[in-house]
């Protein structure tokens, strides 16, 4: 069973900088991947990004292109996702989340949600103008 504690949210002003970080128990797939959603209020969860443990390939949401980036600690099982000019439109709740299983390389794939099996308990990130 993997667990999934993810650490990092609070409060910044717009411009400013966080970095999330999600560190995985239990995993057991090396070509599996990690990747970030958001949930905003009154929307619906959409993908922000995502790193395959096995190669390290990335994946961006183009809202967050060029502002986030996601890395990994293989060793201690840890993805990051470290966040720069924040906007008021990123304030949401972000959960990190496990595919658990042997996948695909494509996008489409990794930024499917139905494609993760195990998700954090999410965590506040807020933006004020």
């Amino acid at each position: 069973q993997v667990q999934l504690v993810e650490s990092g949210g609070g409060l910044v002003q717009a411009g400013g900088s966080l970095r999330l970080s999600c560190t995985a128990s239990g995993r057991t797939y090396t070509s599996s991947a990690m990747g970030w959603f958001r949930q905003a209020p009154g929307k619906e969860r959409e993908f922000v990004s995502a790193i395959r443990w096995s190669g390290g390939s990335t994946y961006y949401a183009n809202s967050v292109k060029g502002r986030f980036t996601i890395s990994r600690d293989n060793a201690k099982n840890t993805v990051y996702l470290q966040m720069n000019n924040l906007k008021p439109e990123d304030t949401a709740v972000y959960y990190c989340a496990e595919q658990g299983r042997i996948g695909s390389i494509s996008y489409a794939y990794n930024s499917d949600p139905g494609k993760y099996g195990y998700w954090g308990q999410g965590t506040q990130v807020t933006v004020s103008s």
